[in-house]
């Protein structure tokens, strides 16, 4: 079964448990008169709600690129869960303001045995189809699931809180309701705002998994003509969807039919194992060492100098032209071009024959 059709069956299996679970809920709710139990029935519709725009999300992201989306139209299933986290910040704020109101003029609530064991038999369900919705979400790379499986089985605790409260107040006659409904309501605010915060990083852009660019870089190594593997660059058009690009340094004898035929073949291994569009650029490396190996001895002597520096690479000798290309990584927290000057300088100093042309990479990955 393919992606799509696995998050629309796992929504609507989420849709049903919920609306059952809003409908038993909201019963015991208004006959025990607990504003904690509505609240949580109230929740439960949302979920709900929540399930119903992941599917929408779900089927307008599956559009074929067309020429005006050309990368397609992965990037909805973002969209759809900021819409999600809106809904749920909105569910919350309303449900902290009737809560409040509860605190200030409590009114005791009436629970039965019968109560209890649907607000018990309701955390089960949750526990369950959390579980089992975060666990299809994880293994189908979908936010939006991973996040509804986590609302699912905090919300089971929160029933489970529902319960607790719901004993105290058969037993001691002591209502909780306000307070319980507050708490209920800032966990889900405090959700809302979660979900929306991840799902925004999404959207700006976040730093690759370094789990997944150590993987590439071992696999695109394995490439016989490979002496390096730099600069890996990911970036989403979706759950599904990645483009990139690296830079891999071969020797500078290769010709132009060879060159082709080693980026084609990198290309193509990193589609067929990870589904990833990536483009391999060259860094041509001297096969000859002389001044080159000198000026690497120089450089690796040097760094320990500049602790801002996380990687130098894609060096390169020419001695004719007498000019020398770098490429330095500089970490986010310092100032690059400042610190590509003060290199320079080291490095003419010592090679006064040569020129330094140094350029700066971002630290994009791992």
């Amino acid at each position: 079964m393919n992606r799509e059709k696995t998050i629309i069956r796992t929504s609507i299996v989420g849709i049903a448990v919920n609306v059952v679970l809003a409908a038993f809920k909201a019963a015991v709710g208004l006959v025990a008169g607990s504003i904690a139990v509505i609240l949580d029935a109230v929740n439960n519709l949302g979920d709900a709600l929540s399930s119903v725009i992941t599917i929408v999300g779900t089927k307008l992201a599956g559009r074929r690129p067309d020429r005006k989306h050309p990368y397609g139209y992965g990037r909805i299933e973002y969209l759809t869960s900021v819409i999600i986290a809106v809904i749920v910040l909105l569910a919350g704020v309303t449900a902290l303001r009737e809560s409040v109101d509860k605190i200030i003029h409590p009114q005791a609530a009436e629970y039965t045995a019968v109560s209890l064991i649907v607000i018990a038999a309701a955390v089960i369900a949750k526990l369950l189809v959390g579980r089992y919705v975060k666990g299809v979400g994880r293994r189908v790379n979908a936010q939006s699931l991973v996040a509804s499986g986590s609302d699912a089985l905090f919300d089971a605790i929160l029933s489970a809180a529902t319960l607790a409260g719901a004993a105290v107040s058969m037993i001691w006659g002591v209502s909780l309701e306000g307070w319980l409904g507050a708490v209920i309501s800032l966990v889900i605010i405090k959700a809302g705002i979660e979900m929306l915060l991840e799902t925004l990083n999404s959207i700006i852009g976040t730093r690759a998994d370094s789990e997944l660019t150590g993987k590439l870089k071992e696999t695109i190594a394995s490439v016989p003509g490979v002496r390096g593997v730099y600069d890996l660059t990911l970036h989403n058009y979706g759950p599904t969807r990645s483009m990139g690009s690296v830079h891999v340094e071969v020797d500078d004898t290769l010709t132009a039919r060879e060159i082709h035929e080693l980026t084609r073949g990198i290309s193509e291994k990193v589609y067929m194992e990870y589904g990833i569009v990536l483009t391999a650029g060259i860094y041509a490396s001297n096969t000859e060492d002389g001044t080159a190996a000198e000026i690497r001895k120089y450089i690796d002597s040097l760094m320990p100098e500049f602790p801002q520096v996380l990687q130098t690479h894609g060096l390169l000798v020419d001695e004719e032209k007498k000019t020398v290309s770098l490429d330095v990584i500089v970490d986010f927290d310092h100032d690059a071009a400042e610190t590509r000057e003060r290199i320079r300088k080291r490095l003419e100093e010592r090679f006064p024959d040569y020129a330094f042309g140094i350029i700066l990479d971002a630290d994009y990955s791992d």
